[in-house]
């Protein structure tokens, strides 16, 4: 079986969801950031699993579920992280972020049986998954993170392996993605805080 990987900072204000202040305080871009994260963990932990592994950057909180293994994340870019991620496996794994509170089991629920790897990439040019068959650190290393053209960039580093291509996802980065993602799962707890914050705005 697969181990699942999420790579996370813990929800503190200041450190998370930047980009959502404004229109958005720092401490409700926080709480929306704890909502995404805790909806993302609720999927990971009904998905079949050999491991689940949370690598944090921080300190666990009420917002993890039982069944989780919680690693620190080394030190480094994030390039780093990833491919330290990925090493931590002896086996097939998929690793995914805090930004995509959408994500389903359906959607983790990644065969990597009859190929090497899986891609999922985000609408801003990132991407939102990565599958690995058999772990390889420097398939990740390297990879210059956070911009525009990230996604092309990593999956230029699986050229040559046979590929699963997953959906596209939008990461929530600004307060029209946040919106965007919520209309999409209704009965998260994302939505539901979202919904709430923007009520209260509207007053």
């Amino acid at each position: 079986m697969t181990t699942l990987l999420v790579i996370a900072k813990e929800p503190r204000p200041g450190r998370v969801k930047t980009r959502l202040t404004p229109p958005f305080t720092p401490e409700e871009a926080a709480a929306l950031a704890e909502a995404a994260l805790a909806d993302t963990l609720d999927a990971v932990a009904r998905t079949p699993a050999e491991r689940r592994v949370l690598v944090l950057d921080g300190t666990p909180g009420p917002w993890l579920p039982a069944g989780f293994e919680v690693v620190p994340q080394c030190a480094g870019g994030l390039d780093e992280r990833l491919a330290a991620a990925f090493a931590m496996c002896a086996g097939p794994a998929l690793l995914i972020g805090m930004d995509t509170p959408q994500v389903t089991p359906e959607l983790l629920s990644v065969d990597l049986d009859g190929c090497d790897a899986c891609f999922g990439p985000a609408a801003d040019g990132g991407f939102w998954a990565l599958g690995l068959a058999a772990p390889d650190p420097s398939l990740v290393r390297g990879v210059p993170m956070s911009t525009p053209h990230t996604g092309a960039a990593q999956r230029e580093r699986l050229a040559g392996l046979r590929v699963r291509e997953l959906p596209v996802l939008r990461d929530v980065d600004t307060a029209a993605d946040a919106h965007s993602v919520a209309r999409e799962t209704p009965g998260g707890r994302f939505a539901s805080l979202l919904g709430t914050l923007t009520a209260v705005e509207r007053r």
